[in-house]
Protein backbone atom coordinates (compact mmCIF):
# COMPACT_ATOMS: atom_id res chain seq x y z
CA UNK A 1 0.00 0.00 0.00
CA UNK A 2 1.07 3.56 -0.81
CA UNK A 3 2.16 5.86 2.65
CA UNK A 4 3.21 9.23 2.33
CA UNK A 5 5.75 10.95 4.63
CA UNK A 6 4.44 13.90 6.35
CA UNK A 7 7.48 16.29 8.15
CA UNK A 8 5.94 18.28 11.21
CA UNK A 9 8.13 20.30 13.35
CA UNK A 10 7.27 19.07 17.03
CA UNK A 11 6.65 15.39 18.08
CA UNK A 12 3.70 16.80 19.66
CA UNK A 13 1.94 17.63 16.47
CA UNK A 14 3.55 14.24 15.16
CA UNK A 15 1.72 11.78 17.48
CA UNK A 16 -1.52 13.91 16.68
CA UNK A 17 -1.58 14.17 13.16
CA UNK A 18 -0.47 10.75 12.56
CA UNK A 19 -4.01 9.49 14.79
CA UNK A 20 -5.66 11.85 11.96
CA UNK A 21 -4.30 10.35 8.76
CA UNK A 22 -3.97 6.51 9.42
CA UNK A 23 -1.78 3.92 8.16
CA UNK A 24 -1.37 5.01 4.96
CA UNK A 25 0.81 8.35 6.59
CA UNK A 26 3.97 8.36 8.53
CA UNK A 27 4.31 11.51 10.63
CA UNK A 28 8.04 12.59 11.68
CA UNK A 29 9.12 15.71 13.18
CA UNK A 30 12.07 17.67 11.93
CA UNK A 31 12.58 19.30 15.69
CA UNK A 32 12.65 22.88 13.97
CA UNK A 33 15.35 23.70 12.20
CA UNK A 34 17.98 21.36 10.58
CA UNK A 35 20.46 23.39 8.69
CA UNK A 36 21.44 27.05 9.96
CA UNK A 37 24.83 29.60 9.29
CA UNK A 38 28.25 27.91 11.53
CA UNK A 39 28.35 29.76 14.16
CA UNK A 40 32.37 30.14 14.20
CA UNK A 41 32.05 32.27 11.30
CA UNK A 42 29.82 34.63 9.16
CA UNK A 43 28.74 32.56 6.98
CA UNK A 44 27.80 34.78 4.46
CA UNK A 45 29.51 34.72 1.04
CA UNK A 46 29.88 38.64 0.66
CA UNK A 47 31.68 38.45 -2.47
CA UNK A 48 29.03 36.21 -4.19
CA UNK A 49 25.84 38.16 -4.04
CA UNK A 50 25.69 37.34 -0.31
CA UNK A 51 24.95 33.95 -0.34
CA UNK A 52 24.41 32.04 3.10
CA UNK A 53 26.77 28.98 3.99
CA UNK A 54 24.19 26.48 5.63
CA UNK A 55 25.46 23.89 7.20
CA UNK A 56 23.60 20.77 9.40
CA UNK A 57 22.62 22.04 13.04
CA UNK A 58 25.00 19.74 15.45
CA UNK A 59 23.15 16.91 16.62
CA UNK A 60 20.86 16.95 13.46
CA UNK A 61 22.99 14.58 11.37
CA UNK A 62 20.57 11.35 12.63
CA UNK A 63 17.62 12.79 12.12
CA UNK A 64 18.20 13.97 8.49
CA UNK A 65 19.47 10.14 8.12
CA UNK A 66 16.23 9.06 9.46
CA UNK A 67 14.29 11.36 7.64
CA UNK A 68 16.04 10.74 4.45
CA UNK A 69 15.53 7.17 4.60
CA UNK A 70 11.63 7.33 5.40
CA UNK A 71 11.74 9.45 2.18
CA UNK A 72 12.73 7.18 0.30
CA UNK A 73 10.21 4.58 1.04
CA UNK A 74 7.07 7.57 0.72
CA UNK A 75 5.13 7.97 -2.32
CA UNK A 76 4.37 11.63 -1.57
CA UNK A 77 6.24 13.84 1.08
CA UNK A 78 4.14 16.84 2.50
CA UNK A 79 5.78 19.53 4.66
CA UNK A 80 4.01 20.39 7.69
CA UNK A 81 6.04 22.97 9.21
CA UNK A 82 4.57 26.28 10.93
CA UNK A 83 2.54 28.61 8.48
CA UNK A 84 5.03 31.29 8.76
CA UNK A 85 8.42 32.38 6.65
CA UNK A 86 10.55 30.51 9.69
CA UNK A 87 8.16 27.35 8.50
CA UNK A 88 8.44 28.37 5.08
CA UNK A 89 12.19 28.27 5.61
CA UNK A 90 12.63 25.26 7.71
CA UNK A 91 10.44 23.19 4.42
CA UNK A 92 12.60 24.73 1.71
CA UNK A 93 15.88 23.16 3.96
CA UNK A 94 14.07 19.96 4.01
CA UNK A 95 13.10 20.25 0.54
CA UNK A 96 16.77 20.33 -0.58
CA UNK A 97 17.96 18.10 2.11
CA UNK A 98 15.02 15.39 0.53
CA UNK A 99 15.86 16.27 -2.65
CA UNK A 100 12.29 17.93 -3.63
CA UNK A 101 11.97 19.39 -7.02
CA UNK A 102 11.53 23.28 -6.63
CA UNK A 103 8.11 22.81 -8.16
CA UNK A 104 6.92 19.83 -6.38
CA UNK A 105 3.51 20.84 -4.74
CA UNK A 106 4.80 19.28 -1.23
CA UNK A 107 4.14 22.36 1.60
CA UNK A 108 0.93 22.02 3.01
CA UNK A 109 -0.32 24.83 5.89
CA UNK A 110 -2.97 24.28 8.75
CA UNK A 111 -3.91 27.00 11.28
CA UNK A 112 -5.90 24.62 13.88
CA UNK A 113 -4.76 20.96 14.56
CA UNK A 114 -7.64 19.26 13.54
CA UNK A 115 -8.67 16.12 11.22
CA UNK A 116 -10.74 18.33 9.09
CA UNK A 117 -7.89 21.08 8.46
CA UNK A 118 -5.02 18.30 8.16
CA UNK A 119 -7.56 16.36 5.61
CA UNK A 120 -8.34 19.60 3.74
CA UNK A 121 -4.45 21.42 3.66
CA UNK A 122 -3.29 17.62 2.09
CA UNK A 123 -5.61 18.03 -0.47
CA UNK A 124 -4.25 21.65 -1.02
CA UNK A 125 -0.85 21.34 -0.97
CA UNK A 126 1.36 24.23 -2.82
CA UNK A 127 4.61 23.98 -3.75
CA UNK A 128 7.09 26.47 -1.31
CA UNK A 129 7.11 30.22 -1.00
CA UNK A 130 10.62 30.48 -2.39
CA UNK A 131 9.28 34.47 -1.70
CA UNK A 132 8.53 33.74 2.16
CA UNK A 133 11.88 31.82 1.77
CA UNK A 134 14.00 34.68 0.73
CA UNK A 135 12.29 36.98 3.27
CA UNK A 136 13.38 34.33 6.03
CA UNK A 137 17.23 34.03 4.20
CA UNK A 138 16.87 37.98 4.06
CA UNK A 139 16.26 38.60 7.46
CA UNK A 140 19.13 35.68 8.33
CA UNK A 141 21.53 37.63 6.63
CA UNK A 142 21.16 40.70 7.50
CA UNK A 143 20.91 39.41 11.20
CA UNK A 144 24.53 37.82 10.73
CA UNK A 145 26.15 40.66 8.94
CA UNK A 146 25.60 42.80 11.54
CA UNK A 147 25.71 41.03 14.38
CA UNK A 148 29.03 39.41 13.52
CA UNK A 149 30.34 42.59 12.94
CA UNK A 150 29.13 43.98 15.84
CA UNK A 151 30.45 41.09 18.30
CA UNK A 152 34.10 41.47 15.96
CA UNK A 153 34.09 45.00 17.43
CA UNK A 154 33.56 45.08 20.69
CA UNK A 155 35.23 41.49 21.00
CA UNK A 156 38.34 43.46 20.51
CA UNK A 157 37.86 46.41 22.80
Amino acid sequence: MAQSLVIVESPAKAKTIGKFLGKNFKVQASMGHVRDLPKSQIGVDIENNFEPKYITIRGKGQLIASLKKEAKKADKIYLATDPDREGEAISWHLSNILGLSEEEKCRIEFHEITKQAIKEAIKNSRPINKSLVDAQQARRVLDRLVGYQISLYYGKR
